[in-house]
């Protein structure tokens, strides 16, 4: 990840710099694909209901998630272990959600089917 800082040598005469900022220069930072950033922020400024829907569809998820987790969110310590934890909570609520829309038989004659 590259960087890039600029200090502009303007700011100590421009008049309105205490809104800018408190310092004598002010320090910018770009990092080298900052156009994406750009990018993304422009299509969130076009959907301004995409992060509350987003969040909506998220949430309901983690929520249920920690609910069946407990007060004691995963069991297992290191990285990979907590990675396969969290896969397999992740399969037993798509499992859950798939018997709730088609139906246990429907589910195991597809995954007999496979």
């Amino acid at each position: 990840m590259t960087l890039h800082k600029y200090w502009s040598s303007a700011c100590p005469k421009y008049l309105m710099r205490s809104a800018c900022t408190t310092s004598k220069y002010r320090r910018i930072g770009r990092w080298e694909r900052e156009e994406v950033f750009d990018r993304v922020q422009q299509h969130l400024d076009q959907m301004a209901d995409a992060g509350r829907i987003r969040r909506q569809t998220v949430e309901h998820t983690f929520a249920t998630l920690k609910a069946w987790m407990g007060a004691t969110h995963f069991l297992t310590k290191t990285l990979p272990r907590v990675r396969t934890e969290m896969s397999l909570h992740v399969l037993a609520y798509n499992l859950k959600r798939v018997m709730q829309m088609m139906g246990v038989r429907l589910l195991i004659q597809a995954l007999r089917a496979c």
